[in-house]
């Protein structure tokens, strides 16, 4: 978060519910948001995608008890990304229990682009990311604020990123969204288990 502070950059920092229960990952939860940046939902446990527990109390706990514990750090169009098992995606990520769930609750729900493996390569993942961005008109990059992560490489990203006039901005863009405001915008049955025709035959509201 240094880093980006220094640099006048904003972004979002989708947390895991059970981790802000630690005090420590609490406050700086509460710092990144008072610096600018947004806070979104990244499911309870982040250990089971929803397309393969598909039942609406898992949904709504993994996602409920999560926003419980950003409480007023959330933003009013609250964001919510899937957990996806290595940034993998698929009809895994979702079941229709939580697509119903997100729709009612209005969630933003954005998807990735670029998953570099910063967690899995810290060395090697500075290249694959930089490849990603210049393969594609826009990008939403998935990096890991974690030891072994991307903090390493991070300033090398974002100079070379600068370097190549690449433009920063923390809007999401509309390509990214899934939902919003009760709305499916760009979901479709390929990233749902059982599909959602039945369920987004028409706008759900709360």
């Amino acid at each position: 978060m240094e880093e980006l502070d220094r640099r006048g950059l904003t972004a979002t920092f989708f947390v895991i519910g059970r981790k802000l229960r630690e005090p420590a990952a609490a406050a700086l939860m509460r710092q990144a948001q008072a610096a600018g940046h947004w806070i979104g939902n990244h499911t309870l446990t982040h250990s089971v995608p929803f397309g393969e527990q598909p039942t609406a109390a898992f949904a709504a706990e993994e996602i409920d008890e999560t926003e419980a514990l950003i409480g007023d750090c959330a933003r009013a169009e609250k964001l919510f990304r899937p957990y996806g098992r290595e940034g993998r995606i698929g009809p895994h990520l979702f079941s229709r229990a939580s697509v119903s769930h997100l729709l009612a609750k209005r969630y933003e729900v954005v998807l990735w682009n670029a998953v570099p493996g910063d967690w899995r390569d810290p060395d090697g993942w500075l290249d694959v990311c930089l490849a990603q961005v210049a393969a594609q008109p826009w990008s939403v990059v998935v990096l890991h604020d974690i030891a072994n992560g991307c903090l390493t490489h991070l300033p090398t990203l974002l100079d070379r990123l600068t370097d190549n006039g690449t433009n920063f901005t923390q809007a999401f863009p509309n390509e990214a969204i899934l939902m919003r405001n009760g709305i499916v915008t760009n979901l479709h049955d390929s990233l749902v288990s059982g599909g959602i025709e039945r369920l987004c035959s028409q706008p759900t509201s709360a």
